[in-house]
């Protein structure tokens, strides 16, 4: 579990970047949300991550 909630996180980090590179490169015209809300998840997944990790210990 731990492994897969990593993995998911650097995922969706990337469509973070992606998705504000697609806002950035069109004037304007599309929705802040395409890199918000890869980013919330990506949190998400990375607190998860974390309360898995400190569980093993």
């Amino acid at each position: 579990m731990k492994k897969i909630l990593l993995i998911l996180s650097t995922i969706f980090i990337l469509l973070t970047f992606v998705g504000a590179i697609y806002v950035l490169t069109s004037n304007g015209t599309a929705n802040a949300g395409y890199a918000a809300i890869p980013m919330v998840i990506a949190l998400a997944c990375l607190a998860a991550y974390r309360t898995y990790k400190n569980k093993e210990k």
